[in-house]
């Protein structure tokens, strides 16, 4: 009886867990949207400073919320689960980077003036 009260006391907490990381995300991502929609209103150095800072706030609460980091006994997983995260992330903001510099590099001022025109509400 008293396993059964631990089990069903430990999957209460797993789920309110989630619960709390999902509504913590959609809140961040929602902060961070608003803040990128209307950043013509913001000083813009504010605007990377505190987008930089919710992306972070976002990665702490994905690693706290949903991958347990620091909570369950399995560490070493976890660690291989957050070093290959880490490094996912990394590829993906590095290759961004590359991919905008590289473009930058090779359009030319007309072709850039011609794909803004071409775009609607920018």
């Amino acid at each position: 009886m008293a396993t059964t009260h631990v089990q069903s006391s430990g999957r209460k907490h797993l789920l309110s867990s989630y619960i709390v990381g999902f509504v913590l995300s959609i809140a961040l991502t929602v902060i961070a949207y608003t803040m990128a929609t209307h950043h013509q209103t913001l000083n813009h150095t504010f605007v990377i400073g505190a987008l930089a800072s919710l992306a972070f706030a976002q990665f702490v609460a994905q690693l706290v919320f949903f991958l347990h980091v620091g909570t369950e006994q399995k560490a070493r997983w976890k660690l291989v689960v957050l070093v290959t995260m880490i490094v996912v992330v990394g590829i993906l903001v590095v290759g961004s980077l590359w991919i905008m510099s590289n473009l930058d590099h090779h359009m030319s001022t007309d072709q850039i003036n011609t794909y803004m025109r071409n775009q609607d509400g920018l």
